[in-house]
């Protein structure tokens, strides 16, 4: 599974994910308007993010026969 490049790519989007909500979750916790600005901005990127990283795991799952 690790040398198949679909798998890889549905990995590299969650890992992507991840790190969105980490600088998201981040910026929270400044307390300053920009910093508000910029987390919420960061929260729709990741609403994108994750919407992308279900796709290619729905596709990924199809396509090796979901076994």
């Amino acid at each position: 599974m690790l040398n198949d490049p679909l798998f890889l790519i549905a990995a590299a989007a969650m890992i992507i994910v991840v790190i969105i909500l980490g600088i998201g979750i981040s910026n929270f916790g400044k307390g300053t308007k920009e910093a508000a600005k910029r987390s919420n901005k960061m929260m729709q990127y990741r609403i994108i993010a994750q919407f992308v990283a279900v796709g290619l795991i729905l596709l990924f799952v199809t396509l090796r026969g979901g076994n």
